[in-house]
C-alpha cells in the first residue's frame, strides 16, 4: 500500500568529498564493531550527564565486547570535552541523546554517530551530530557532521540512522529534527579529512513540524540491496503517532511515503528468513494518549515484501493479552516502549525483544518472542525483570527497566545478546544489563549490570544512563 502525500522537497549541496585511494581498501565493518574484533561493542548514551559542572551536557560510554560479554574495564568515555571531539561541553547540550553506527569511511572499523540536539550554534537548540572514528584501538577523534540547513530546523540529531540510503555504495546519515525541515540526509562518502558533505532536507504536510521526526530505523525491507528508512512523528491534523517507510533513493520520497501502523519506535530484521526484512512498530500509549494505542501498549509486526510492506499478509498485532505473551495488558504498562530484532538463538530467524518500561509502577520488564519460517510466534516467549532469578538488582518503582533494549552480538558467537537499559535506576542514574544469547534464548546465568560510575560518568544530577543504546 502506497500513500501519496503532499510534500515539498528542499535540497542543497556543498562540495562533495573526495575519497582517498585507500578509502575502500578494507571490507566495511558491521555496525557497532568499533575495534574490528568481530564483536559488537555497547554504546550507552547519558544525555543528562553533568560534565565539568555543566548540567545535562551529556556523555557516552562505549564498553567493548568480549567473549564473556561487555568488558567495563575496556571502555571509552566520550564528551564534548574529550580530546579530538568537536565542540565543548555546555549545559543542556544533551550529547548522547541518539546513537547510530556504520563504517562511514569504509576502513574496516565501524564509526559512531552521536546526536547533540541541544547544541547552540547558529541559533538556540539547532543541534549537531558528531562522528567518532573507529580503529584497531577503538574510538578516537571526531568531526561534526555539518548540514546546510542550520537555520531551518531545531534539535538536529535528536534521532539518527546510518546506511546506504541513496544506493550509491557509500554509507549515508539520516537525522531527524523539528522545524521546517524534519529529516536531513547527509550523503556519503564521509571521511576524516573534510567537513564538507552533500545533503538534502525534506518536510511534508503529513508530519507535524513541531513534533518533527522522533525516531528512525532502517533495513532492507524490499531485498533490493539498499535499506529503506522507517520514520516516526506525529500527524499534523490530530497529533496521532505517524509512521512511514521511505525510499531515500527517490528524490521526492515524501510523495511515495508508505504508511505503516502508527507508533513511536521500530526495529527492522528478517523474522521469517525470506530475504525481506520485517518491521516491528512499538506504540506504548493508551488510546487516551494516542488513537493508535492500546490498553497497556502494543507492538505491530509488518512483514516485508518486494514492494515494501507485504500487502498480502496481515500485520501481527501483539499485546500482553495476546495468547502466549507473558503478563496481562494493564493501564500504563507501556508494552512497546522499545523494540529490537536480532537472532538470539542462532537459528537464522530474527527474534523480537519488547520493552515494557511501565510494568509494575514503572519498575519495567522485557519480553522475548521468537522468529520462525512462518513468522513471529508467541510459543516459548519469556519475560524478564530485575526480580527474575539471576538478573542483578531488584525491581523498584520508577526504574523503567526496558525503556531501551538492543540485540547485538557482543560475545562474537554469532548469536545476538540482550542488553537492557533502565534510565530511571537509582533515582535517575540509570544502568544497563547484559544477558548472553544461547541456543535456547537469553540466559540469566552470568548476567551482569553496570551504571554510569563504573564507566566514568558522573552521577551528579540525573544522567539517565541508557537513555540511548545501540539500535
Amino acid at each position: 500500500m502506497r500513500t501519496r502525500l503532499a510534500a515539498a522537497l528542499l535540497a542543497a549541496a556543498l562540495t562533495p568529498l573526495t575519497l582517498t585511494a585507500t578509502a575502500h581498501a578494507a571490507p566495511a565493518a558491521a555496525p557497532w564493531d568499533f575495534n574490528g574484533d568481530g564483536r559488537a561493542d555497547l554504546a550507552i548514551g547519558a544525555p543528562g550527564a553533568t560534565v565539568s559542572g555543566k548540567a545535562a551536557a551529556g556523555a557516552v560510554s562505549v564498553v567493548y565486547g568480549g567473549t564473556g560479554g561487555p568488558k567495563t574495564s575496556t571502555r571509552t568515555l566520550l564528551t564534548q570535552n574529550s580530546a579530538g571531539i568537536p565542540g565543548a561541553a555546555e549545559a543542556d547540550d544533551a550529547f548522547g541523546s541518539a546513537l547510530a553506527s556504520a563504517d562511514l569511511d569504509t576502513d574496516g572499523y565501524a564509526d559512531l554517530l552521536v546526536g547533540v540536539p541541544g547544541e547552540d550554534s547558529y541559533d538556540t537548540n539547532n543541534g549537531t551530530v558528531t562522528v567518532v572514528w573507529g580503529s584497531a584501538s577503538g574510538l578516537s577523534g571526531g568531526r561534526s557532521l555539518l548540514s546546510p540547513f542550520d537555520t531551518d530546523y531545531d534539535r538536529y540529531g535528536r534521532t539518527l540512522a546510518a546506511g546506504d540510503f541513496d544506493g550509491d555504495g557509500d554509507p549515508d546519515v539520516a537525522s531527524g529534527s523539528t522545524g521546517p525541515i524534519t529529516l536531513t540526509l547527509v550523503h556519503g562518502p564521509l571521511t576524516r579529512t573534510s567537513s564538507s558533505s552533500e545533503a538534502s532536507g525534506s518536510r511534508n504536510s503529513w508530519w507535524s513540524a513541531s513534533a518533527g521526526v522522533t525516531h528512525l530505523s532502517s533495513g532492507d525491507v524490499t531485498a533490493d540491496g539498499h535499506p529503506r528508512v522507517v520514520l516516526h512523528g506525529r500527524t499534523t491534523h490530530d497529533g496521532a503517532a505517524a509512521t512511514g517507510l521511505a525510499d531515500l533513493k527517490i528524490g521526492n520520497y515524501n510523495d511515495w511515503l508508505q504508511k505503516l501502523p502508527g507508533g513511536f519506535v521500530s526495529a527492522v530484521g528478517d523474522i521469517d528468513q525470506d530475504g525481506h526484512a520485517d518491521i516491528a512498530v512499538g506504540n506504548d500509549r493508551e488510546t487516551s494518549a494516542d488513537p493508535g494505542g492500546a490498553l497497556g501498549g502494543k507492538v505491530t509486526v509488518v512483514y516485508g515484501g518486494p514492494e515494501g510492506p507485504d500487502t498480502g499478509r496481515a500485520p501481527l498485532v501483539l499485546t500482553q493479552d495476546t495468547p502466549g505473551v507473558p503478563g496481562a495488558a494493564e493501564k500504563s504498562d507501556r508494552f512497546g516502549s522499545d523494540v529490537a530484532l536480532g537472532d538470539v538463538n542462532g537459528d537464522g530467524h530474527a527474534d523480537l525483544v519488547v520493552g515494557t518500561a511501565g510494568e509494575n509502577a514503572s519498575a519495567g520488564a522485557v519480553t522475548v518472542l521468537y522468529g520462525s519460517a512462518s513468522g513471529l510466534t508467541t510459543k516459548g516467549s519469556v519475560s524478564y525483570t530485575q526480580n527474575t532469578s539471576g538478573v542483578p538488582g531488584s525491581s523498584e518503582a520508577g526504574d523503567r527497566f526496558g525503556e531501551r533494549v538492543t540485540l547485538t552480538d557482543v560475545t562474537g558467537d554469532r548469536r545476538a545478546d540482550l542488553s537492557v537499559a533502565a534510565p530511571g535506576e537509582n533515582s535517575g542514574d540509570g544502568a544497563v544489563w547484559f544477558l548472553r544469547g544461547t541456543a535456547t534464548g537469553p540466559t540469566t546465568s552470568g548476567s551482569t549490570s553496570f551504571g554510569p560510575a563504573t564507566t566514568g560518568i558522573s552521577t551528579a544530577g540525573t544522567p539517565g544512563y541508557g537513555t540511548a543504546l545501540n539500535s
